[in-house]
């Protein structure tokens, strides 16, 4: 809309220049002749015989001399031809000799131009003001003129099924316990008297919680389409514009439509945006996102006690929402999707893979047992990379080679086969990759190894893929020490072979001192027993988590500082006891690695 304004500008300006024109050139002074002449110069010819004809038109007199030369001029208005040719001195005689014709006076353009002259001004502002209501419409200041519209939109109205997405339970793997849960929802909106019967009430809104991609949305269509009703989907950051109130406006419509069409489902995805804590002293009540979720409260709040209308609400960050859209009566049910086991990445793989040619040789379960810790939409991901790896290879199918190569992708980005290393960075990056897999195969509490390659990915100029053997979720001191002596074998062999280090180790260093810090401060597994020092502010499900403030003295901040240092050298003791112990096989595998760049699982055990 900003580039049309000049030109709607340029258009009404040219409009009001155009009609100017028209008047100046039609009227009576612009039309007029240069041969007319005085009524008394007419009646001097006249009398003097040298007029053959006269043409009286209303005013205007046309007179034709006897050199078939035309001259025009005018009489008094209301006055005939004969009584103003009297009024200087010619006689009716005279008159007799000429051809006198008289014809109704025509009103030519002048007579059409008149009304038009009031009409078409009156057009012109209005076109004026309907093209100034339309650019500001389009602009920051006309979202105000649809405050109080739905935001919303509405999927199926639970009678035609082409109007319904088609995503069903079945579409959806790896939390069988979140949709056996939600399930319930859907029985409830089909059969909602056999719950009220017995004097059960559904839970008004239902907080789907999981990290992202795991299928919140997902699932929630599916809830609609399995349920066979109206389905409005709305973001949270949608609810709120420009004025203060139209969040406000906008869920009171959002809630009235939701009751015109019951039973149905509102779906309300990344309900942070709206429903964030409140704090004492931060924002108040004039503040436009607070005013929002507090209609969304009152509104959930004063549903009827048979209402047919369910509120879906998504949000990977929970602990950040205000605790009265938690309570019970409003959001009262929590399901949480979490990340799929490696039964649940198979079965997603397969949902994903349908409608793919596949290869003989492709293994989903391989590619699931070599994806922990994978949501949902990093497996579809995987698949879709694997796909269009195939197609630049101008292979017909996919193959096992295309889905272990985009996991490598998903996880650290393409190979980066232009950024060529130096012959001594090849060998640095060839040594301490071995360190890291040497140090992980001689650990009984490590992960195992599964490739070892020196092709730059991302940042990185190389890299050991490590697997847990089997699907955890509790991690024991032995395996936290055992991971802390990995890290540090890249840069241990590094010391040990070339006595000397290099930045190639500073992101290993960098989660060295990590995991040791919360080995003391966060697990309880250091000299000082159970305690955990610090407070903590995190987010459950994003991975981000930071001390906000400390509960203990200076004094207890230097004996942790002596502890993290304690379990890092130990850890580095470690390190350097395997490699130098079996520093043969470290320069065999670092020489291997330095040939062929990169060493699969076989060829390395």
């Amino acid at each position: 809309m900003k580039n049309k304004a000049p030109k709607n500008i340029l258009i009404i300006f040219l409009s009001f220049l155009a009609v100017s024109a028209i008047f100046a050139l039609l009227n009576p002074q612009a039309l007029q002749k240069t041969n007319e002449v005085s009524l008394s110069s007419l009646a001097q010819q006249i009398s003097q015989g040298s007029i053959k004809e006269i043409q009286v038109s209303g005013d205007k007199i046309t007179a034709l001399d006897n050199q078939d030369k035309k001259i025009t001029s005018r009489k008094e208005t209301g006055v005939s031809l004969n009584d103003s040719l009297k009024a200087y001195g010619i006689n009716e005689e005279v008159l007799k000799a000429i051809d006198i014709k008289i014809e109704q006076e025509k009103q030519g353009l002048m007579g059409w131009l008149f009304p038009l002259s009031i009409i078409l001004p009156i057009v012109i502002f209005i076109l004026f003001f309907w093209l100034i209501a339309r650019q500001a419409k389009g602009g920051p200041m006309g979202q105000g003129f649809n405050f109080m519209k739905m935001p919303a939109k509405l999927f199926g109205d639970g009678k035609d099924e082409k109007k319904t997405e088609k995503v069903t339970f079945d579409d959806i793997a790896g939390v069988e316990e979140a949709k056996d849960e939600i399930k319930e929802v859907v029985d409830f909106l089909k059969n909602p008297k056999k719950y009220q019967a017995l004097g059960a009430r559904i839970p008004r809104g239902v907080l789907l919680v999981g990290p992202p991609g795991v299928g919140k949305t997902l699932l929630a269509r599916a809830v609609a389409n399995e349920a066979k009703v109206p389905f409005f989907s709305i973001v949270g950051s949608e609810f709120i514009e420009l004025f203060v109130g139209v969040g406000a406006s906008r869920t009171r419509a959002l809630f009235l439509e939701a009751k015109k069409q019951q039973p149905c489902i509102v779906f309300i995805d990344e309900l942070d945006a709206i429903g964030k804590m409140r704090m004492p002293g931060m924002g108040g009540g004039h503040e436009e996102r607070e005013q929002t979720l507090n209609q969304i409260l009152a509104e959930m709040d004063g549903f009827e006690r048979d209402t047919n209308i369910i509120i879906l609400g998504a949000t990977n960050k929970p602990e950040s929402l205000d605790p009265a859209l938690l309570r019970p009566g409003r959001f009262d049910r929590r399901v949480v999707l979490d990340l799929p086991d490696v039964k649940g990445r198979e079965e997603i793989l397969q949902i994903h893979c349908k409608g793919k040619p596949l290869d003989d040789t492709a293994k989903i379960n391989e590619v699931a047992e070599r994806t922990p810790g994978f949501s949902g939409a990093d497996l579809a991901n995987l698949v879709n990379e694997a796909a269009i790896l195939a197609a630049k290879k101008n292979r017909t199918t996919i193959s096992q080679t295309e889905l272990l190569e985009s996991i490598e992708k998903v996880l650290l980005g393409p190979e980066r086969r232009s950024h060529l290393l130096s012959e001594k960075e090849k060998e640095i990056t060839a040594y301490h990759e071995a360190g890291h897999a040497l140090t992980a195969t001689s650990l009984p509490g490590a992960e195992d190894v599964r490739k070892i390659s020196i092709v730059a990915r991302g940042m990185a100029a190389g890299y050991t893929l490590s697997l847990p053997k089997r699907e955890k979720r509790i991690k024991t001191k032995s395996e936290f020490l055992a991971e802390l002596a990995v890290l540090l074998s890249g840069y241990v062999a590094e010391r040990l072979i070339f006595k000397e280090l290099s930045t190639g180790a500073a992101n290993d260093l960098e989660k060295v001192s990590e995991l040791a810090r919360d080995l003391v401060t966060k697990y309880g597994m250091a000299k000082f027993g159970p305690i955990v020092f610090g407070i903590r502010e995190s987010m459950t499900f994003l991975g981000w988590e930071q001390e906000t403030e400390k509960n203990y003295s200076e004094k207890t901040a230097t004996e942790i500082d002596e502890e993290v240092a304690k379990f890092i050298k130990e850890a580095e003791g470690v390190a350097v006891k395997i490699l130098t112990q079996k520093k043969a096989m470290l320069t065999k595998i670092a020489k291997v690695l330095i040939e062929k760049e990169t060493i699969e699982k076989e060829e390395f055990e």
